[in-house]
């Protein structure tokens, strides 16, 4: 048993730390590792790699992941607003070389190579992005005079400007629905709904004119003409799967899925374990966004408010559209399942993403008579 008079860091942490969030992103990191297994043996195959190469780089990415959401979760307010502030100005420099000097993958310079790893560093601006705009917005909240709004959208617009010139659309619809999220909990009026709706639609048409890999992957979506066939044949292995799947290492399908440990895993789960374990994983991702939207509902704090409710709305909208692609439901795009699917850059930064949830929704000590007691949740002064 733990004294409640240990002030140890680490006993003070876990006597803090909200465990429904912890143990939700320690599920999703078991089902990554399960499905490492199940997905990407055949793959490294396919293109002459030894069976687990994938199974052994994911379980590496593991051990930092964790390091990282720990260690990140450790951070106040502040110290967190600095750590955001140099990641998201270190994401950026390297999203513009990039486009210079990046590796360029199915016509995309998405990725840098550092140290001999690839690097990509859009996944590591968009937690550090949710952070910012949440302090641009709170400032805005506590004081009309400061420019908040203004900077978080001129903001939006520069890493929506380097996403599009990758290009990433995905990704960039990812960035735009997240930060309207966070811009209507801000207290957006009806005015700025209609201008900023108008503007994504008619970045949409643009982007469908003017990029022919996106009018491509549109048009096969609502024709069925085309290369159809990734996403035709994860559709097959979610159908064969049925309600209990075919068991471990027994699926067929995903050996000739070519992005099954990647962008279709769920695909993979749905074939060997069933829609019932599918159902469980998707219970998770929905735990991670109801609870933290239930939690900053009831915070005071306009930047602890603000930033739980565009990270967990970050993780929601990047699982469902995962999982929306896989169920042929949206057009193919290049987007991870969060903790899940394989990918060093996506798993740092998920955990990053993670660390900040945890180290927001800690509870936080009040004084009172002299004595430390714990409230959960407690409201804290404004933004600094």
């Amino acid at each position: 048993m733990q004294r409640r008079s240990d002030r140890r860091p680490v006993t003070e942490w876990w006597r803090t730390v909200d465990r429904w969030f912890l143990f939700a992103f320690i599920a999703l990191i078991g089902f990554g590792i399960v499905l490492s297994f199940a997905a990407s043996p055949d793959v490294a195959e396919r293109i002459g790699l030894d069976t687990f190469h994938f199974v052994e780089r994911h379980a590496m990415f593991i051990v930092p992941a964790m390091a990282v959401m720990i260690g990140v979760s450790f951070l106040d307010d502040r110290q967190m607003r600095r750590v955001a502030l140099v990641v998201l100005l270190g994401a950026m420099a390297m999203m513009v070389l990039a486009l210079f000097f990046g590796l360029e993958v199915k016509g995309s310079r998405r990725w840098v190579r550092i140290a001999g790893v690839s690097v990509q560093p859009s996944e590591f601006a968009k937690p550090a992005f949710v952070i910012i705009c949440a302090w641009l917005f709170a400032e805005h909240l506590r004081r009309p005079d400061i420019p908040g709004n203004l900077l978080a959208g001129v903001l939006f617009a520069a890493i929506a400007a380097l996403l599009v010139a990758q290009p990433d659309l995905g990704q960039t619809v990812l960035v735009a629905g997240t930060w309207g999220a966070m811009f209507f909990m801000a207290g957006m009026s009806w005015l700025w709904i209609v201008v900023l709706g108008g503007i994504g639609v008619a970045g949409l048409v643009g982007a469908y004119l003017m990029l022919p890999h996106v009018a491509n992957r549109i048009d096969e979506f609502f024709t069925g003409a085309g290369d159809t066939f990734q996403v035709d044949t994860g559709r097959e292995a979610i159908v064969r799967g049925g309600w209990f799947g075919q068991g471990p290492g027994e699926g067929t399908i995903k050996r000739i899925l070519p992005d099954s440990h990647t962008d279709f895993v769920f695909a993979v789960l749905a074939e060997e374990y069933g829609i019932v374990l599918c159902m469980v994983l998707v219970g998770v991702f929905a735990l991670i966004v109801l609870r933290g939207l239930m939690r900053s509902f009831r915070e005071e704090d306009h930047f602890r408010r603000l930033a739980v409710s565009g990270l967990v709305t970050l993780i929601g909208l990047q699982s469902m559209i995962n999982i929306m692609v896989n169920l042929q439901l949206l057009p193919a795009k290049g987007m991870t399942l969060p903790f899940v699917s394989y990918g060093g850059s996506s798993m740092i930064a998920v955990a990053i993403t993670a660390g900040f949830i945890l180290a927001l929704t800690r509870r936080r000590p009040e004084t009172r008579f002299g004595h430390v007691r714990f409230a959960a949740p407690a409201p804290m002064q404004a933004a600094q």
